[in-house]
């Protein structure tokens, strides 16, 4: 499921691609949480998933943290969103899953 996750965000470029990313995020946050229901992690970690920040606030945290860290993206190995604001956007909720 990362995998595809990844694919998805990857390819989104527009409007219409931004919102099948968001949607593919929620059906991945919520699957970690059945996955958790059935046999939790470790409470130091991630998730089924990968999710890091399982709470609103440190996931806006993790979020707002990469914005400030990398520029917004704009600072990372060959400044990945410079014509793509959807990408980059969407880079930051991704980045509120992962983002320590």
């Amino acid at each position: 499921m990362e995998s595809e996750l990844k694919k998805i965000l990857d390819e989104v470029h527009n409007e219409e691609s931004f919102l099948k990313f968001v949607q593919c995020l929620i059906a991945n946050r919520l699957d970690e949480i059945k996955e958790e229901t059935k046999k939790s992690s470790p409470p130091i970690g991630t998730g089924a998933n990968g999710w890091e920040n399982t709470t609103v606030e440190s996931y806006l945290e993790a979020a707002s943290a990469w914005a400030a860290d990398s520029n917004f993206g704009r600072s990372l190995p060959g400044g990945l969103f410079r014509d793509n604001s959807w990408h980059q956007f969407a880079t930051f909720l991704y980045a509120g899953k992962i983002y320590e």
